[in-house]
């Protein structure tokens, strides 16, 4: 699943990313609120968490903004001020739940799973399917024909990244920025690398396979009979 996370302390910016990507969560980060409301507003996250106070346009300004345009994805609110009077403020601002700092990096989880579980009935899809492969989103869990297989929390990413365009070629670039964060080539074999373990999970104990290299491409996820 999709993450904004906009924060603009850069030290509990890489401190969160981390935490939520070794989760199995992909995590985009703006380091303030013109750059946070241009990516949100740019859609594709399950799921906002926005600190309140942020250059140029402050949390609840940026949750109102959003709301106007229409969305619906989930916002949960970050902030020092922890009071009565503030948790109402984020609230009817638009945000779905309020945390106050300093917090514990598994009650950010449990708020997060808590926000996607409510959004079931919405656009936020929970479970990815195909042929015989599911991934649960919210239990972290895959299984092929019944049988449960254990990734790593960045094989899970990779996977999920690749279910939900199956049928689509990736490339390289596509899954370094959509799953590494990368913005450049680091010149290793760090996909490669990967991708083999990924594909001997979920591939080989199987009868056919799943995950197919387009020569001079890159990959797909795809049913081929």
């Amino acid at each position: 699943m999709r993450l904004l996370l906009i924060e603009d302390d850069a030290e509990a910016a890489r401190y969160l990313a981390k935490g939520l990507n070794e989760s199995g969560y992909s995590v985009s980060v703006a380091a303030d609120g013109r750059d946070g409301l241009f990516q949100a507003s740019e859609g594709g996250f399950d799921l906002i968490i926005a600190d309140r106070n942020l250059p140029h346009i402050d949390g609840l300004t940026l949750v109102q903004m959003l709301r106007r345009q229409g969305s619906k994805v989930p916002v949960l609110i970050l902030s020092a001020l922890g009071s009565v009077d503030d948790r109402i403020d984020g609230l009817r601002a638009g945000g779905d739940d309020y945390l106050t700092k300093p917090f514990a990096f598994g009650e950010l989880l449990a708020r997060i799973e808590a926000l996607l579980r409510r959004g079931q009935g919405s656009a936020v899809v929970t479970k990815l399917k195909v042929a015989d492969l599911e991934l649960d989103l919210l239990g972290r869990t895959v299984s092929r024909g019944g049988t449960r297989i254990d990734l790593t929390a960045k094989e899970f990413q990779l996977l999920e990244y690749l279910m939900r365009r199956q049928g689509q070629v990736v490339t390289r670039t596509m899954l370094l920025e959509g799953v590494w964060d990368l913005h450049f080539d680091p010149q290793t074999n760090v996909i490669d690398v990967h991708m083999s373990r990924l594909r001997a999970a979920v591939d080989r104990d199987f009868p056919r396979p799943l995950i197919h290299t387009v020569r001079g491409a890159g990959y797909v996820l795809r049913d081929e009979p």
